[in-house]
């Protein structure tokens, strides 16, 4: 892959990986403009990595303190912040994987893959966002995280396996159903995107190591990089900003790409 497509193709995927406006939708449509052949499965794995890399590196604080409580979690203790942590994340997570392996076992993940269905769900979504941020309450913050709130967001999260859906835009949408403000909705729902995309990694990376080569390495450590960087400055932009604005010029943005989806779709 040239320098350029592997720069476009991550930057896209890092911009919109934790922005409510769905990576897929944006993916689906450069090929359209561009010309450009699929990235392959192996950059889709890379630039995952380095969206990883930068949701963990903004939120260090939260992750280190989940990390350390995972040892109390695991022998059942959940009386202290982290281990708490830890384990509403990983109920939170349980959706999203049975979920995901059903529809890669059935076939369906594929399938669902179509420019229709992306342009559908951008605009359905985009209107679900709008709705819960105008009409929902805002009386609860990042620490009040039950685990009756991780079971509905994980579930909110496991319907961004749906194409276009948008997993920050479905689980941000979750968080403001159930009354957290934005800024904190929106730390819930990036954190619960880190073991998410953690499983979606080594679901698809036992896959690519068995074909990979030098070059195929080359280009996906070149794809994390730009993806970790520009992944980095769009959620540390939409933090500030949503301490002001509301998600509104997000939902313009879903459902204008939306219609245009659609137009490359049925025209």
């Amino acid at each position: 892959m040239s320098l350029a497509h592997l720069f476009l193709v991550a930057v896209i995927q890092g911009i919109t990986e934790f922005l409510p406006v769905s990576s897929s939708g944006h993916l689906v449509l450069l090929p359209h403009l561009t010309g450009l052949p699929d990235q392959g499965q192996a950059i889709d794995v890379a630039v995952h990595i380095g969206t990883l890399g930068a949701v963990i590196l903004y939120f260090w604080k939260d992750v280190r303190m989940g990390l350390a409580g995972i040892p109390r979690m695991l022998t059942g203790r959940l009386d202290t912040p982290g281990a708490k942590l830890a384990f509403l994340l990983a109920i939170a997570t349980i959706p999203a994987v049975i979920l995901g392996v059903a529809l890669k076992i059935t076939g369906l993940d594929d399938a669902m893959r179509s420019v229709k269905v992306i342009a559908w769900t951008m605009i359905l979504f985009g209107v679900v966002l709008y709705w819960v941020d105008q009409k929902g309450p805002t009386h609860k913050r990042a620490g009040d995280w039950s685990l009756r709130d991780a079971i509905i967001m994980g579930l909110w999260q496991a319907l961004a396996l749906i194409p276009g859906t948008s997993r920050s835009g479905a689980t941000i949408s979750g968080a403001r159903a159930l009354g957290y403000e934005r800024p904190d909705g929106a730390k819930l729902a990036m954190l619960m995107s880190i073991p998410t995309i953690f499983a979606s990694g080594v679901l698809l990376g036992g896959e690519v190591i068995a074909t990979a080569n030098l070059q195929v390495a080359k280009d996906g450590a070149i794809a994390a990089g730009f993806a970790f960087v520009s992944a980095l400055l769009a959620l540390s932009l939409m933090m500030r900003l949503l301490r002001s604005v509301s998600f509104t010029p997000y939902v313009i943005y879903r459902i204008a790409l939306g219609v245009v989806l659609l137009g490359i779709a049925y025209l």
